[in-house]
């Protein structure tokens, strides 16, 4: 009696995990609010298509996304996730951890972190030290290399710069969990940090307090974290003419009716300079897909297959029409050439 019930209990448990399996045909997208415009266009362009359901795609962040990514294998977790940055060491032990470990890494192209401002605001250009100072937990005394770190008491853009407005600080921008605030606290906050000569030798000396004093950013309300859709930013921007936006460069290119992009180190933020690699605050974009998914929900090699089409990101392709910053020739051929086995990602 015992083993009738044993057996009847696994083939209970075999159907619930048959009907679970079969519970989604749809493919699931998270992950990076910045590359999100992009994975959407592609999952209409897939869904017209007409032999798949629309890939159902959320903008979570990045941060946010790989952690719902790499929580396991199975319908009930995603199948692909953006990401605005490429994947930590740290996020794929982490995936690995949880059974998540053949990884297909796709570089969709680059993207430039723009510092916008309403077109009917006022204009000045920046540098990536002044940046900084507008925005750093703790400054130098008087905004002097070499001076004692004190709490930020730069109110207005004028306290930075004698030729700057005097409009009060006000900087909208992603939250921690953003791969658009990764890429800003490692290319602008810290790089700007660094124009200072004493503490780019704090590098050397203490590495873990350079961090700390280059990426914290202030918390009195110059800076505030505005969430993980970039419309929004544009939004508010629009509402706000005095106030400054952080956002990828896809937002500034489709809203160049209304925003102007800061000139940062005397470079504008243009197609161009950002795939030249000259604009100070550039940086790559990503999808990844989880691998144990395919097959399992219908459509993820096809759906690969459309994005990394000549069509979709190559220099022609109707992302660029989206602000996509495209890949060299021959980065796209590499990339192109591996979608078509899916090489797994190694760290």
């Amino acid at each position: 009696m015992k083993k009738a019930v044993t057996m009847a209990a696994l083939c209970a448990a075999a159907l619930v995990g048959q009907a679970h399996a079969q519970s989604r045909d749809q493919i699931r997208i998270v992950g990076s609010s910045t590359v999100y415009p992009f994975t959407t266009t592609v999952a209409e362009r897939f869904a017209k298509a007409g032999k798949f359901k629309a890939p159902v795609v959320e903008s979570t962040g990045t941060g946010g996304g790989m952690k719902l990514f790499c929580a396991g294998v199975g319908t009930q977790h995603p199948d692909l996730t953006n990401a605005s940055r490429r994947m930590k060491k740290s996020e794929f032990d982490e995936c690995g951890k949880n059974g998540v470990k053949d990884i297909f890494e796709i570089k969709v192209g680059f993207d430039g972190i723009a510092i916008a401002q309403s077109k009917t605001g006022p204009k000045f250009n920046l540098t990536l030290g002044q940046l900084w100072l507008a925005l750093a937990k703790e400054v130098p005394e008087g905004n002097k290399d070499g001076g004692k770190l004190i709490p930020n008491p730069n109110k207005t853009w004028k306290d930075i710069d004698a030729s700057f407005p005097a409009v009060k600080i006000e900087v909208l921008g992603p939250p921690p969990t953003s791969g658009t605030r990764d890429s800003f606290n490692e290319l602008a906050l810290e790089a700007g940090c660094d124009s200072f000569p004493s503490l780019k030798a704090l590098a050397k000396s203490d590495a873990k307090k350079h961090k700390a004093v280059c990426q914290s950013i202030r918390e009195d309300g110059a800076y505030v974290e505005a969430g993980e859709n970039d419309n929004v930013i544009v939004q508010k921007l629009v509402a706000n003419p005095n106030a400054v936006g952080v956002f990828g460069f896809s937002f500034l290119d489709q809203n160049k009716d209304k925003l102007y992009g800061h000139t940062i180190n005397g470079i504008e933020p243009t197609f161009d300079t950002i795939s030249s690699g000259k604009y100070p605050i550039a940086r790559d974009m990503y999808v990844y897909v989880k691998k144990a998914h395919v097959g399992v929900v219908p459509g993820i090699a096809e759906f690969v297959a459309e994005y990394t089409a000549s069509r979709a990101m190559g220099k022609r392709g109707y992302l660029v029409g989206k602000g996509l910053v495209p890949l060299p020739d021959d980065e796209f051929k590499k990339v192109n050439d591996a979608a078509k086995t899916m090489t797994n990602l190694s760290m």
